[in-house]
């Protein structure tokens, strides 16, 4: 085992490990607030925050699909290591890690069932700013908050499956925001 497979997880994992599913839990109650989030040090081309939410929410019993550039070596050694979450496709995902474009068609991820809507995935979207003029309303938003989206059709879609759906969380550098399906999303302003 390299050394890169063994730096950059959590050096207090209890503390910091609480520290970042409370960013995480802020970033879903509050969509389109952006959360700072520290801790990991993954290997490129993982940000830091997409690395603090594996560590935080995967286990080995969470599959973890790796899209696009994320699917490499280092990647699927320090996620082997740190959190011993399995890598799979898409379908059987319950997390996706990548880029907007190498994590698409949506329609690849489960949405859960009406028994169980839980069941569903969650994708992080490493984007290159979060700060955006995508409009936001619903549960958790007290007017209108704001985020950068990749596009709105898609999400559109996603909120029309409610309570089936997916839900989002964008990372960059060291910072999250997150959009939960229940999140209504108008077009840029």
């Amino acid at each position: 085992m390299d050394a890169q497979t063994l730096r950059g997880g959590f050096a207090d994992p209890a503390i910091q490990s609480a520290h970042a599913f409370r960013s995480v839990m802020e970033a879903m109650a509050r969509p389109g607030t952006i959360q700072d989030i520290t801790g990991a040090e993954p290997p490129a081309p993982l940000s830091k925050a997409a690395g603090a939410v594996l560590l935080t929410l995967c286990d080995a019993d969470t599959p973890v699909y790796l899209a696009g550039d994320t699917d490499c070596a280092d990647v699927r050694s320090w996620l082997a290591f740190h959190t011993g979450a399995p890598v799979t496709g898409p379908s059987q995902a319950m997390f996706a890690v990548g880029t907007w474009d190498a994590l698409a068609p949506l329609s690849a991820y489960p949405v859960g069932t009406s028994e169980y809507p839980d069941r569903s995935a969650t994708l992080i979207i490493e984007s290159d700013t979060l700060s955006g003029n995508t409009a936001l309303t619903g549960p958790g938003i007290k007017q209108i908050a704001h985020l950068n989206l990749p596009e709105t059709a898609a999400f559109q879609l996603n909120r029309a499956l409610f309570p089936l759906g997916l839900d989002f969380i964008f990372t960059c550098g060291d910072q999250l925001a997150a959009l939960p399906r229940s999140t209504e999303v108008s077009s840029c302003t």
